[in-house]
């Protein structure tokens, strides 16, 4: 339990100390977000603000995991599409900051590769037996998948990595509510390291998981520190996307799925509301939402950033609270103790 305690504060504190001389790295090679002309008008006051500051979440992440781990596959499973996810959002960020343009990599593209991830996770998990089914909670029933539970991993992936991005478009807003969830997943893994077995022979290999996932709240606890309204510098789609290829990836190995639907709550809203929206519009000729992301919907009526981040976050944390209650209720049991 110290490990996971120590991972936490050394990636807080590597993130809030290299944060100053990272942003004046990213202002000298005048690595600046490009607003989208179709986003809210005040939000050009934004260009040029320092962006790809997800970078400087999965190094400080990555120090203390490396330094502390006893490299589980589980957990090296969540590291690889953390770093993946993120590596792909990395090439979209240098696209649009090369081009000088708001658009970077094309969906197409962007799908590809996380369906190359996708089929690493696969392979892992496949030679590692996993169950090909899911666990559905209340109803206390297994839903077998077979094959299709492999087509099921890219949905998860793509979705929770893509929805994480489309939330990232107020100052805070995506860091927050990252935040909250890894710390939910990790709250899981610390009592199920705990229920696992007696003092001295308690599972690593879910210990190895709370480690990772402290580092990771660590790190954008730091990095929220320079992220807050004003912010100094954005995240951009490396640290969006390797913030939702975590939460994907600790529910995956975790046997959690149907429980992200919860943590990653306030992402499926974000994501559903871009597709309600373009569903409405090319079928009806009609906008349900004054702008989406939902969030842009909120700024359009007069709320401040700082109003619906704080909101949001609420929101975010009683989802979170309410998946924890239903592992507590209905997965800690699978432990023994």
């Amino acid at each position: 339990m110290v490990r996971v305690l120590f991972a936490g504060i050394l990636a807080m504190v590597i993130s809030i100390a290299v944060g100053p001389k990272f942003i004046a790295f990213l202002r000298r090679r005048e690595y600046g977000q490009h607003i989208r002309e179709e986003g809210p008008s005040h939000h050009v006051a934004k260009q040029g603000t320092p962006t790809m500051g997800g970078v400087l979440i999965l190094l400080s992440m990555s120090i203390p995991y490396l330094f502390l781990s006893r490299f589980s596959t589980p957990a090296l499973t969540v590291f690889f599409v953390t770093l993946g996810c993120g590596a792909v959002g990395f090439a979209d960020d240098f696209t649009k900051l090369t081009r000088k343009r708001s658009l970077g990599l094309s969906g197409r593209w962007k799908l590809l590769l996380l369906a190359g991830i996708t089929a690493v996770v696969a392979w892992v998990t496949h030679h590692r037996s996993f169950e090909t089914s899911v666990y559905l909670p209340v109803v206390d029933a297994e839903l077998p998948l077979s094959w299709a539970w492999y087509g099921l991993l890219f949905l998860i992936i793509a979705g929770a990595s893509n929805g994480a991005n489309l939330t990232d478009g107020l100052d805070g807003l995506a860091a927050g509510i990252g935040m909250i969830a890894v710390f939910t997943f990790t709250a899981m893994n610390v009592l199920g390291y705990i229920r696992s077995g007696p003092v001295g022979a308690r599972s690593e290999v879910i210990l190895d998981q709370a480690i990772l996932g402290a580092a990771l709240v660590g790190a954008i606890l730091g990095f929220l520190w320079y992220n807050a309204f004003p912010a100094e510098v954005f995240m951009g789609d490396t640290g969006s996307m390797a913030i939702g290829g975590a939460l994907a990836s600790f529910a995956i190995v975790g046997k959690t799925e149907f429980l992200l639907i919860l943590v990653g709550g306030i992402f499926l809203i974000e994501a559903l509301s871009v597709m309600v929206q373009v569903f409405g519009f090319k079928y009806f000729g009609r906008r349900l939402f004054l702008m989406a992301p939902i969030h842009h919907h909120f700024e359009m009526k007069g709320w401040s950033e700082t109003r619906i981040m704080v909101r949001f976050w609420i929101l975010g944390a009683i989802l979170c609270a309410l998946a924890f209650v239903l592992y507590y209720r209905y997965y800690f049991r699978f432990f023994r103790g």
